[in-house]
């Protein structure tokens, strides 16, 4: 008798764009991704993304965590969570994050703008009763 697989692997799947592979089109993923090759089109992914060394992304990208070691060349650039360049990062574009980190060495060219989720979540002061 032959069982069925049932376990669920989305959380666990990486996707891989090897080096020297050369992609054109939009991505849409629901787990990691690691680009050491070429992609021209947007990204979309609710995981982390990694562009290595001798990855480049020519194209906006939406996720919940980069780390750039390569070139991207973005419009917008939106991450939930964290952004971290590498040192030999270049990173053209907008950005909009929660956090980000930066290493001496890398290049970045563009607008970033940060949420502040910390007032958010700050209690509001009381105010003296008047009388």
């Amino acid at each position: 008798m032959k069982e069925t697989d049932t376990r669920d692997y989305s959380g666990a799947a990486v996707n891989v764009i090897a080096q020297g592979t050369q992609l054109q089109g939009n991505m849409l993923t629901s787990s990691d991704c690691r680009i050491d090759g070429a992609l021209r089109g947007n990204i979309e992914s609710k995981a982390k993304i990694i562009v290595g060394r001798s990855g480049v992304v020519e194209g906006n990208i939406k996720c919940a965590n980069i780390e750039i070691e390569g070139t991207v060349k973005a419009e917008s650039l939106m991450v939930t969570e964290l952004i971290s360049l590498k040192a030999r990062a270049n990173l053209i574009g907008n950005i909009e994050t929660g956090k980000i980190a930066i290493e001496p060495g890398a290049e970045f060219s563009g607008n970033c703008k940060m949420r502040n989720t910390r007032i958010a979540q700050q209690q509001p002061t009381p105010q003296p009763e008047r009388k």
